[in-house]
């Protein structure tokens, strides 16, 4: 039996796909849940399973392409089977109570063609007349398949066409399509924006005892194979503060003008990808040790680098904290993971000349930036959440250091 396989619903909201790597061609033979497809979505990039046992007949687009939720993959029969074309129907004469009306010529003597604009453009790059193509797609549709063919019988060259330079008053520009990841954040962002009024408080901690506390864990850490940074310090900063302004770990449902306060603490941590940036989620950070973060961190911050995160991980954040410094600068304007009501961006860590009982000294000095959605957080519970994280990175010992 033949079935057409659409793009599914993979959850979170998405409504589209990149096809990144077809793992089938025409005519292979699949068993039931093996992969046929790599799809990258705005969160990361997920095996899609055949749904059934049998021979791909069809591929219906091609890497590359952008893909909606509901749009036929593939379609999957047995060997030997054929795919039946839609049977296409003379539509009825319009009738009236005085009689037949005869239907309107249409404006233009060529029929409608299906096609996609990226297919579109392929004709017009090769000079074909995309209306003469007969189109083997789903319903007739005209495929960037379909265009090379009928663009080589006609001596076209498909591949190694000279495509026209962009250019502007000034000089040529590149045009760089915004999708994927990308795409995603831009999206996020300005939802964030327009939704909440942000405000960013910064300050600094005295570090000086937290770079001498990790320097004497990082090396047994090490030994363990973990690659102990600031980061998990900062989050059990973070969860230890929150649990004293618990407003700050909440996130606001709209459409029931309510503040839903967390009870317990999921930390998204951006990490930065070729694609953008991709913030996973550290489940329950108040029952991990400082090595278990780190560890976890870690973990995630490869997956999701290599884009084989789940989208699990990416799922639950209640706060969400960014690390600007380990590539530079001081202090930042951190954009909110809506709907979250709350991020935190730490700084690079700096050597800084201050007073110390009148006396000036060096000291190593940690910059912070704090935004947050001031229809939750008004300016005064923001400095003092800002206090008490400075307060637990410049006395470190008050922060559990259990190993497991």
């Amino acid at each position: 039996m033949v079935i057409e396989f659409k793009f599914p619903d993979v959850g979170e909201g998405i409504t589209e796909g990149e096809i990144v790597k077809w793992e089938v061609k025409e005519g292979d033979k699949v068993s039931e849940h093996q992969t046929i497809a790599k799809v990258e979505t705005d969160k990361a990039v997920v095996e899609i399973p055949s749904p059934k046992a049998g021979t791909i007949l069809k591929i219906y687009h091609r890497e590359g392409d952008i893909v909606k939720v509901g749009e036929t993959l593939v379609t999957i029969g047995e060997s030997g089977e054929t795919i039946e074309k839609p049977e296409v129907k003379t539509p009825l004469p319009s009738t009236s109570v005085v009689g037949i009306l005869e239907e309107a010529p249409p404006a233009t003597s060529k029929p409608g063609v299906l096609a996609t604009p990226a297919t579109r453009r392929l004709a017009k790059d090769l000079a074909v007349d995309v209306s003469q193509v007969i189109g083997t797609g789903l319903e007739g549709r005209v495929t960037e398949e379909d265009v090379r063919k009928f663009a080589e019988k006609k001596g076209k060259k498909p591949e190694g066409f000279i495509r026209k330079k962009l250019y502007d008053l000034y000089g040529y520009y590149e045009a760089v399509p915004m999708k994927g990841v990308r795409r995603s954040t831009a999206k996020r962002m300005v939802e964030s924006v327009k939704a909440a009024p942000h405000v960013t408080h910064m300050d600094e901690a005295d570090a000086t005892e937290l770079v001498k506390m990790r320097e004497k864990q990082k090396d047994s850490a090490q030994k363990k194979g973990i690659h102990l940074t600031y980061l998990p310090f900062v989050i059990k900063a973070v969860v230890a503060a929150l649990k004293q302004y618990p407003y700050l770990n909440s996130s606001v449902n709209d459409e029931n003008e309510q503040i839903i306060l967390k009870k317990y603490y999921n930390i998204g941590v951006a990490v930065d990808t070729e694609d953008g940036l991709i913030v996973p989620v550290v489940k329950g950070a108040d029952q991990k040790s400082l090595l278990h973060l780190a560890q976890e961190i870690q973990s995630l911050a490869e997956k999701a680098r290599s884009r084989e995160i789940d989208l699990a991980d990416l799922k639950g954040g209640t706060f969400t904290i960014t690390n600007i410094g380990f590539i530079g600068g001081t202090h930042a304007t951190p954009i909110i993971n809506y709907p979250e009501t709350a991020i935190l961006a730490t700084g690079r860590i700096y050597d800084k000349a201050v007073v110390v009982n009148g006396q000036i000294t060096v000291r190593k000095v940690m910059p912070l930036s704090l935004s947050f959605d001031h229809r939750v957080i008004d300016g005064v519970m923001g400095a003092r959440f800002m206090n008490a994280i400075v307060r637990y990175l410049e006395d470190p010992s008050l922060i559990c250091l259990e190993a497991e």
